[in-house]
């Protein structure tokens, strides 16, 4: 299946959230020079529903038509540049897989806090954080959608999963500590559009990975969606704390069908044993608690975005497709990437994987034996 023009689905979105008052609020944008921060620059800027955008980031983004300041979002001088606005969208997270994992949770952590103590302090009405539905937790009993007001039960076991969570803590206090300051929370579904996640190089491995007994369940969000969905905040047509995605969600049978990538079971021991293994001696990015989030399902209810009035202009079989073809001609194994050389092994390697957590498990029931 076709992915409909990025232009046409843009285009869309736009001509469904502005009604043209040019009297709107001044929002300013952090991460603003890169992914989901250009995006919604760009969009913000080419609103009638927005009076000013400022755009903060380490570097000048491509926005010509944005007041830019060049600043790490960790300096406190960051207060200065947000006076004047009435919303700050918060997009400066690192969530790369490869970044030393200290170094990403000093970022992002150090910078929200920073972005709320600034935001307060120069007068500012309304931050708005994005986070990720994963901060539900992938688990067995999960209800199939999830309310948006259900528990937060994730662990940090996952990549970033824990910096996300300490961020949902920081929302949750800044109410209490800034009297006058509304936060509003954004939680996708799976992200894809230019994205590089574990979730996203599960469907660049040349078998789909389903531990056995498991029961999956793909929800997908676009970043064109996302967008909008972070507009609708940045306007106040929505807040709180909320979820975006597409609508309904797909069987790992359904994905399976729809991309013609056969699937390669294992038993739950063997997986996150493998997986365990693996990321402990360095050969894969991904730690273990990244395959919950292909075991059970995490699929959320976008509710509140329909009461405002959104919609997502992509279904889940639409994101599928996209990705699939943004990912082709890459070769992932258990989350590390491979060169074209080891290409060809790809199939080897995929039992490997399995080979190496059964060896870890009769190393370790040997070892309890005393043998």
């Amino acid at each position: 299946m076709s992915s409909p023009d990025p232009q046409v689905r843009a285009a869309r979105n736009r001509s469904t959230s502005s009604t043209g008052t040019g009297r709107g609020p001044v929002v300013a944008v952090t991460g603003a020079a890169s992914g989901i921060g250009a995006l919604l620059t760009g969009r913000l800027v080419a609103s009638d529903e927005i009076k000013q955008v400022i755009a903060i980031d380490e570097r000048r983004g491509d926005e010509s038509g944005a007041q830019w300041h060049i600043l790490d979002v960790r300096d406190p001088a960051i207060a200065d540049k947000l006076r004047g606005a009435d919303v700050v969208v918060h997009l400066a997270l690192d969530l790369d897989l490869e970044t030393d994992a200290a170094a990403r949770t000093a970022y992002n952590v150090r910078g929200t806090q920073t972005v709320l103590t600034a935001a307060a302090a120069a007068g500012v009405h309304r931050v708005v954080l994005c986070t990720s539905a994963m901060v539900y937790g992938a688990l067995p009993d999960n209800d199939i959608p999830l309310s948006e007001d259900a528990e937060l039960r994730a662990t940090a076991e996952a990549t970033g999963v824990g910096d996300l969570l300490e961020i949902e803590r920081l929302a949750r206090r800044a109410p209490r500590a800034h009297p006058g300051l509304n936060i509003t929370v954004v939680r996708p579904a799976v992200l894809v559009g230019g994205t590089d996640t574990a979730l996203t190089r599960y469907f660049e491995s040349p078998r789909l990975l389903v531990v056995a007994g498991s029961r999956p369940a793909w929800q997908f969000c676009h970043v064109e969606d996302l967008v909008s969905a972070l507009e609708y905040a940045a306007l106040g047509k929505v807040d709180g704390e909320f979820a975006v995605g597409c609508d309904g969600w797909l069987e790992q049978e359904e994905v399976e069908e729809l991309s013609g990538i056969r699937r390669m079971e294992l038993p739950s021991a063997v997986a996150l044993g493998a997986a365990t293994r693996l990321h402990r001696i360095g050969l894969t990015p991904s730690p273990a608690g990244d395959l919950a989030y292909t075991m059970h399902p995490w699929v959320v209810s976008v509710g509140r975005l329909h009461d405002a009035g959104w919609r997502p202009q992509w279904t889940n079989e639409e994101v599928l497709a996209a990705l699939l073809e943004e990912v082709a001609g890459r070769h992932t194994v258990a989350g590390r990437r491979l060169g074209r050389k080891d290409a060809t092994a790809a199939g080897a390697a995929g039992a490997t994987v399995a080979l190496l957590g059964t060896a870890a498990l009769v190393r370790r029931a040997r070892r309890r034996r005393g043998l």
